[in-house]
């Protein structure tokens, strides 16, 4: 199969769904995505969407803590771009139907306050905020005829330079596409490409991402000769749930922000002696410290305790979260939560401006998957839902004026798989899946080491070898796909992660436990086969 469309979009999360709204009134917009449609990180997100609302609240307010999360890597205007179009956005949704949680104050919804906040500003749908923002666009995009195409995997981006067989530019003019229903490998082609493919939990072994987060655009991206930007700051998630039966639960930070206390094992509450903040420091804080009392004290878990709370509040405030965790024998009035910290959000990714442009002409990149200098070394909690909507909705506005300068495509020649046969050894790919998610569990994790990384290193270059060996003997399938991006990012976790000699926000390294602004702030940034530049201009 063959499609032409003016814009088109990898991903149906809400930086995707967002740029794909407002770019529907210019031109055709084709979205795919490598599961259902509505699978996606977002739809998971329980906190909700950080804006300014609040009386006593302003933009000056959640800059600064915006800004003192990031822990000196945030770039300003990125902040303040998101921060002042950030309630705009949220009005939209609500005039698009989206029901967030009311109440009775003048802005008439309930507004929450998670770590790293000076004021309650998060707007959400009681704990379920990221299904409901994901019901609200797929239904107004579906009323604004974007096509959907559903269990379609990107395998990579088709550049310019390879339809012309290397005498054009570095254009990006689609990509193609693994139909994982037919086997079938599809061409789809586009004045405008756009990566909305969402962050890379699943390259650790624990994480609070659905299965569909496996780095795809970023490897996508990096293959094309892209820049890429600090993916040594991976964001922990404090507050997983833990039980044998439970897979990748989160435990919303806006059980720390209505009052959850941290104990461990013997009842104490311990974050006092970490940081005055306690519960409500962000969350490269409270991750250490979760992580260091259970090494400290040789536990396998701590306990989020909020018993001090009537069932009344917390089945109003917490329905989801209070609901699981019954099914796991555990009533959060009465009993506290065993949580540990697991991999949760991706701050690097691909270098863009304040539009989604990227160092590929034609690219654009958004929301998680890309690195516009929002989050710093840190992501301020509920901030990325923000990030999503503000920034896909500039990048529909800058996809506009490429798409009216675009020229003619080339035609892009179909896919060929080679000499390529059937898979017939499953267990490979299934083997070298737990070794990667192992390995960056145990020496790329919220504590590092030099000789931790280095062992990574040597590992996954072994690793990445193999896989591309087996990608070229074997015809594509979405485990092989997803592997092999799995792969890709968490070698260029590694790679980020030995540049940076010096300990800030998420990147923690006991070999140099000391932050270092005289050399290290600035971007790290990586590209295929050129010199990587001090760092990525975004204005």
């Amino acid at each position: 199969m063959r499609q032409q469309h003016d814009f088109l979009v990898l991903g149906s999360g809400i930086a995707g769904l967002s740029f794909a709204l407002r770019a529907a009134r210019h031109g055709t917009v084709a979205v795919l995505s490598k599961r259902g449609r509505a699978e996606t990180n977002t739809a998971y997100a329980q906190g909700g969407i950080a804006a300014v609302f609040a009386p006593g609240d302003s933009f000056e307010q959640h800059i600064h803590d915006t800004l003192v999360a990031g822990a000196g890597l945030c770039r300003e205007d990125a902040v303040r771009v998101a921060v002042t179009e950030g309630p705009p956005r949220v009005r939209e949704l609500i005039e698009l139907g989206a029901e967030f949680t009311r109440d009775a104050t003048p802005f008439g919804y309930h507004l929450t306050r998670e770590g790293g906040h000076s004021q309650r500003r998060v707007v959400h749908a009681t704990d379920l905020t990221g299904h409901e923002v994901e019901r609200t666009l797929l239904e107004a995009c579906g009323r604004a005829g974007v096509r959907f195409f559903e269990d379609h995997h990107a395998i990579d981006l088709i550049s310019e330079a390879k339809v012309v067989g290397g005498r054009g530019g570095d254009r990006a003019l689609g990509c193609y596409a693994l139909d994982t229903r037919s086997g079938s490998v599809d061409v789809f082609l586009a004045k405008v490409v756009v990566l909305a493919t969402g962050g890379a939990g699943k390259v650790y072994l624990y994480t609070t991402n659905p299965d569909v987060a496996t780095g795809d655009g970023i490897a996508m991206a990096h293959r094309a000769g892209a820049a890429i930007a600090n993916l040594e700051f991976i964001q922990f998630h404090p507050t997983c749930l833990y039980h044998p039966q439970a897979k990748n639960f989160l435990i919303s930070e806006a059980l720390r922000g209505e009052g959850g206390i941290l104990r461990n094992r013997s009842g104490e509450a311990f974050m006092e002696r970490y940081d005055p903040r306690k519960e409500l420091a962000p969350r490269d804080v409270v991750a250490r410290s979760i992580d260091s009392e259970l090494k400290r004290r040789g536990d396998d878990c701590v306990f989020l305790d909020m018993t001090h709370m009537t069932k009344a509040f917390l089945v109003e405030h917490f329905p989801h979260i209070y609901t699981t965790c019954l099914t796991f024998g555990i009533d959060m009035a009465v009993t506290p939560i065993p949580v540990v910290p697991a991999a949760h959000y991706v701050c690097g990714g691909v270098c863009t401006d304040l539009n989604g442009r990227t160092s590929i002409p034609g690219l654009l990149a958004i929301g998680e998957v890309a690195c516009t200098g929002l989050h710093g070394a840190n992501r301020l909690a509920s901030n990325s839902l923000l990030e999503g909507m503000v920034f896909g909705q500039r990048a529909a506005d800058t996809a506009r004026e490429i798409a009216e300068q675009a020229p003619a495509a080339p035609r892009a020649p179909d896919w060929d798989p080679g000499r390529a046969v059937p898979p017939d050894e499953g267990v490979i790919v299934k083997q070298n899946w737990e070794e990667i998610r192992n390995l960056m569990w145990n020496y790329v994790g919220i504590v590092r080491t030099d000789k931790r990384l280095a062992r990574a290193q040597h590992r996954l270059d072994n690793l990445v070898g193999e896989i591309q060996e087996y990608y070229w003997g074997y015809l594509v399938t979405r485990d092989l796909l997803e592997l092999r991006n799995l792969a890709d990012v968490a070698r260029l976790i590694v790679a980020c992660a030995q540049e940076r000699k010096e300990s800030r926000g998420l990147h923690y390294t006991l070999s140099w436990p000391q932050k270092d602004d005289a050399r290290f702030l600035r971007d790290t940034v990586l590209m295929r086969g050129k010199p990587a530049p001090e760092a990525w201009p975004r204005s």
